[in-house]
């Protein structure tokens, strides 16, 4: 018994070293992501790529380094110009007339800034002599490094708008499986233990199993799937559990199966993934049966990472009179569609065929 835990212990170990890996890496995007910490590595990156192209001409560093700050002042001056007001202001607007205004603000201080260093130069004449022939070059460099702010705002603009993106879609999908879970019909609860109540009297040997697997289906519904994904293994024996409490309620002559194919080890899907398809089976389809007898039968077929789920249940030819009032509980297809195309986004396909005595369900999904 004991060498058949350690694929359990390993894909523990695995899982629990990802959910590290994942941590870290959130960490280090909402570091990276304080507004502090991406202005400070932006400015220094700059400042380095300045210092090393004016130590190619063989300056001295304390000289180069008194350059390089003021013309770092100027650049800081026209880019927090530029993300504070320019790009608010003119960009979403009219973009010839923010470049515009740029290229306005880039003339207006490059005179400036070439004052200053013509100033700090004052004992090197000849230096001061290159700052006069050179203005065009440092209106270029105010220029690009005024555009490359534009850039990074847009690139930060962008990427921090994945991320929220991302966590509403989180919310979304974490939202629906309450939303699912909340909407499982309630009936079969009652059902059940109304069926089980009917064993104790009975003192039937089915009790304690009763009462097991209603438990398992309890505690997976309220515990274990508030993950993103589970363990394929575990929504089957869900499942399992599931068809196992319905016989009870139904007609010994209704034909109930589940048959699984293929190999499962440590595939991980969608929690309740298939729960909607196979209430309604039973609720719109089993349920409607004067007679008894009727049908859900369900394979679920899995090859590596691709899953084949098929459900298919008998329509009745004279269904039960429905009732007036709104029934609790029930997922449309639509909510289903849904949830799939937030879930498995191009990686699922979903089939539906309405026949006159026969409805079927066909989901075919990539596992990732």
């Amino acid at each position: 018994m004991q060498p058949s835990c350690i694929p359990f212990v390993h894909l523990h170990t695995s899982v629990e070293n990802s959910m590290k890996f994942r941590h870290l890496l959130d960490g280090i995007y909402r570091f990276l992501n304080l507004r502090p910490v991406y202005h400070g590595l932006f400015w220094m990156v700059l400042f380095g790529v300045m210092l090393f192209d004016g130590l190619q001409n063989g300056s001295n560093l304390w000289f180069m380094l008194g350059n390089e700050l003021i013309g770092l002042f100027f650049y800081a001056v026209l880019v927090y110009f530029n993300l504070y007001y320019l790009i608010p202001n003119y960009l979403a607007r009219h973009v010839l007339t923010y470049m515009g205004m740029v290229i306005l603000c880039c003339a207006l201080v490059t005179p400036i800034e070439v004052f200053a260093l013509y100033l700090k130069l004052m004992h090197l004449p000849v230096y001061r002599k290159n700052l006069i022939d050179e203005q065009f070059d440092f209106f270029l460099s105010n220029f690009f490094v005024t555009l490359l702010s534009t850039v990074m705002r847009l690139v930060m603009d962008w990427w921090r708008y994945q991320n929220e993106k991302q966590v509403l879609l989180t919310q979304t999908i974490q939202s629906e499986l309450r939303f699912l879970k909340s909407q499982i019909n309630p009936h079969f609860l009652f059902n059940t233990l109304n069926n089980l109540y009917a064993l104790t009297l009975k003192k039937s040997d089915q009790a304690p199993e009763i009462v097991l697997k209603l438990s398992e289906i309890m505690r997976y519904m309220l515990y274990e799937c508030n993950e993103r994904r589970v363990l394929l293994t575990k929504e089957i024996q869900y499942i399992h559990n599931y068809l196992d409490l319905e016989r009870l309620r139904q007609p010994k002559e209704a034909d109930i199966r589940f048959v699984t194919t293929g190999e499962m080890s440590d595939q991980m899907v969608a929690p309740l993934l298939f729960v909607p398809f196979l209430e309604n089976s039973f609720k719109h389809g089993l349920n409607h049966h004067i007679q008894g007898g009727g049908f859900v039968r369900l394979y679920l077929h899995v090859r590596g990472e691709d899953l084949e789920f098929v459900i298919e249940n008998s329509k009745a030819t004279e269904a039960v009179p429905r009732q007036q009032h709104p029934r609790s509980g029930g997922i449309g297809l639509t909510n289903v569609r849904q949830r799939l195309n937030l879930l498995y986004p191009d990686n699922h396909t979903l089939e539906v065929s309405d026949e006159p005595n026969r409805f079927a369900v066909t989901l075919r999904l990539k596992m990732v």
